[in-house]
């Protein structure tokens, strides 16, 4: 995969960016796809709880396979696709008994490979998928679980992985990609491998119509507002006052930490990422 450049035809065009996707099947599997009701931003009440969503382009929700719970049936990669809810691309499987699936596509796996996944030891290939404890140490892994068999929850974003840095007692500790080292249980199963689409991050948007295309409507500043709309608000000319910077509701914006206290998996972690 690589980073295209358009020629500079307009404004927006001049420092627009997109990947070139290595994908194989352009229309999904149907049977794996269900109709993703959009909500705008706003709950079952009505209200907008998360500001700047809405509009963009129609998609639909591929069911992707978090838990790997098919053990010890091989399964070959016959096609990888594009999915419009996430960064990463997905690779469709096709077990020995003939069910297809779809998993997150880790860097380097193709189509024609093979991948199984067990709770026993299994070969440390790219695309396998076994607990913790079983991979040697210094191993790069993604799709993390947090609770046996509830399926992955950690490193599942483009480019992302955790190393697996020690087995210590019942646990096993991880550096996370945002420098964080934390305790997981060593029988949650993790894929071996890096997350594939590295280059995802080096995408520059370019305009705001793509943007739109997105779901992601204008982002307008709040000392751009009247007082009523904004802590912000108001005033001669561009100045918030003196005031320390907040969000809508009032919330400070820098510094203020939202993190509840003795929440469960604070003892887990051993360094932060701050």
């Amino acid at each position: 995969m690589g980073i295209l450049n358009y020629k500079p035809i307009n404004a927006s065009r001049r420092f627009m960016t997109r990947y070139v996707k290595e994908v194989t099947k352009e229309k999904p599997e149907k049977k794996l796809t269900i109709p993703l009701r959009k909500k705008g931003g706003r709950n079952f009440q009505g209200v907008i709880t998360v500001r700047h969503r809405g509009g963009g382009h129609k998609r639909r929700i591929r069911i992707v396979d978090f838990k790997r719970d098919k053990n010890d049936i091989p399964a070959k990669v016959i096609a990888i696709e594009y999915d419009p809810n996430r960064s990463a691309l997905l690779a469709l499987l096709e077990y020995d008994d003939g069910e297809r699936r779809y998993i997150i596509q880790p860097e380097g796996l193709k189509v024609g490979r093979k991948i199984v996944s067990s709770w026993d030891k299994i070969d440390v290939r790219v695309g396998n998928c076994m607990p913790l404890e079983h991979m040697p140490l210094g191993t790069i892994v993604h799709n993390i679980e947090l609770v046996p068999g509830r399926g992955a929850k950690i490193a599942r974003s483009a480019g992302t992985y955790a190393q697996l840095m020690a087995i210590e007692g019942k646990y096993a500790i991880l550096k996370l990609p945002s420098g964080e080292m934390r305790k997981v249980l060593k029988n949650c199963r993790a894929t071996v491998g890096q997350v594939g689409n590295v280059e995802y991050e080096n995408i520059d948007i370019g305009s705001a119509g793509r943007m739109r295309r997105l779901g992601r409507r204008p982002h307008v500043r709040g000392v751009a507002m009247n007082p009523v709309d904004h802590p912000h608000g108001g005033g001669k000319g561009k100045q918030k006052g003196y005031k320390q910077p907040v969000s809508p509701t009032g919330v400070p914006a820098k510094g203020y930490k939202t993190r509840k206290r003795n929440k469960p998996s604070s003892k887990l972690i051993i360094k932060r990422r701050r």
